[in-house]
């Protein structure tokens, strides 16, 4: 477990035609990539996400997480095909949806799937940072001033290589997930403090909600707690045994998630009340108080912070390599594709993507928080959609092309990813108004990358929208 996410980014060859010549030492082992996964999915919104969402739906939405997990096992099937039939192109949905559907679609899916879900998932994360500064030491740092810090800081080291959370990460993924069993095991068997007895039967745990499917509003929701585990796939080339351990890595990644989750949120049925998980900014702390008491909140609140150093760390290693890429290949604008002339980092990719990061940050206050997740949880169901698409596609438009890993039941898990997430997306809340807000906020930026990926196809690439075109190399 010596490389984590960031660092084997950030080593990977920037210039897409580099990576068919460039011989990458095959480094990460199997355990390093399940901390890759885990790590990426394991943050603070969903901490959130698990709690508020016990609290809206009670066992409604252990089912809804069900639905998920089942969802997002079809993803991980469908991205280890594509990232094994194309592990020269970078492992990166642009490339494969290129192929399939286009031009036109291969820059949606990617703005889709990692730029506009970073810029609401991890605006969600640094509003989390403020809430718990405020509460840590309220009146004495001044509101978004850490936040800010934090990306500005992890901006700058990025630009300048270096990634002082690298060498750290599978640490602070093993601690992350070893203090959420903790929290969960201590709350369910009552080992340190028992659960206060007024709070028995708080939560609604009959199956109404089940039987009557108004718990499909909860399943976007709880997407977010499954959601990520495919950042793996650019680091294919430096995966040892690929062909083994990527689909292994990402199934099995989901199965220890929802394992953790659903102890945690079972735990916090137990000590939280109704109130507190439905309105509550910052509801794991207050579980954690609750279990272990006050000694618990300072440990709390430092992993805290740190999965989110972590994975905005991540997202700025890996999204603007992306980026680069797709200018190189001319499918974004060219500024995307300079490198710093020391460092050789995409530099301006990696401050385009702090920008869109800080924007709905300053735009937007604290009790935005679940909404931010659910539409960047919808717009990262609009991507998974297309990656589905794209093995269908692929498998009647280029049967002889060499698959290591075939979709077992193909096409079964694509055709329930793309009805199962399609139906999600139209039922992506627990409320209309929540959900009209999100169809709102997903709907004008999709809209607006739409326009401008259409009209960069036909006026700077001049090609057909969805005019196919294999990766070379």
């Amino acid at each position: 477990m010596n490389k984590s996410t960031t660092s084997a980014v950030a080593d990977t060859p920037l210039p897409a035609s580099a990576s068919s010549t460039c011989s990458v030492g095959r480094t990460i082992g199997f355990a390093t990539m399940i901390a890759i996964c885990i790590g990426v999915v394991v943050v603070q919104g969903s901490m959130v996400s698990a709690l508020q969402g016990i609290g809206f739906g009670g066992a409604g939405f252990l089912a809804a997480a069900a639905v998920a997990f089942l969802l997002a096992q079809c993803n991980a099937l469908t991205f280890a095909e594509l990232s094994l039939m194309f592990p020269r192109a970078g492992g990166t949905l642009s490339s494969y949806t290129e192929a399939a559907l286009g031009p036109f679609p291969a820059i949606v899916a990617v703005y889709a799937g990692y730029v506009v879900v970073a810029m609401f998932g991890l605006s969600a994360e640094l509003l989390l940072v403020d809430a718990v500064i405020g509460q840590l030491f309220p009146g004495l740092v001044p509101e978004m001033v850490v936040p800010l810090g934090i990306l500005g800081v992890l901006a700058v080291l990025n630009i300048l290589g270096t990634d002082v959370f690298a060498r750290l990460q599978n640490l602070f993924t093993f601690a992350m997930v070893s203090a959420l069993l903790l929290v969960g095991l201590s709350a369910v068997t009552g080992s340190v403090n028992p659960p206060p007895a007024e709070l028995a039967g708080a939560i609604e745990w009959n199956w109404d909600g089940v039987l009557d499917g108004s718990f499909l509003g909860l399943v976007a929701l709880a997407m977010w707690l499954l959601v990520g585990v495919e950042f793996v796939c650019p680091l294919i080339q430096e995966v040892r045994n690929p062909e083994r351990n990527v689909p292994r890595a990402m199934m099995l990644s989901l199965c220890l998630i929802f394992a953790i989750f659903f102890l945690f949120c079972l735990g916090a049925s137990l000590y939280l009340p109704l109130d507190t998980l439905t309105t509550s900014p910052l509801p794991y702390l207050d579980y954690v108080e609750a279990v272990f008491g006050k000694a618990g909140l300072i440990v709390a609140t430092v992993m805290a912070i740190t999965a989110t150093c972590s994975t905005v760390n991540t997202v700025l290693a890996a999204v603007p390599r992306m980026l680069h890429g797709m200018a190189v290949n001319g499918q974004s604008f060219p500024q995307l594709k300079r490198l710093h002339p020391r460092y050789n980092t995409p530099w301006v990719a990696i401050l385009f993507m702090a920008g869109i990061i800080a924007l709905p940050f300053l735009l937007l206050g604290i009790d935005s928080i679940i909404t931010l997740l659910i539409a960047a949880s919808t717009s990262w169901l609009l991507a998974y959609m297309i990656a589905h698409l794209d093995v269908i596609v692929l498998r009647r438009r280029q049967p002889g092309l060499a698959r290591p890993f075939r979709t077992p039941f193909y096409p079964l898990p694509q055709l329930v990813g793309i009805l199962g997430m399609g139906y999600v997306a139209l039922n992506n809340s627990p409320s209309p108004e929540m959900t009209q807000t999100v169809y709102s906020l997903t709907g004008v930026v999709l809209l607006i990358v739409s326009v401008i990926a259409a009209l960069w196809v036909k006026l700077v690439m001049k090609r057909g929208l969805f005019q196919a075109e294999m990766p070379k190399g």
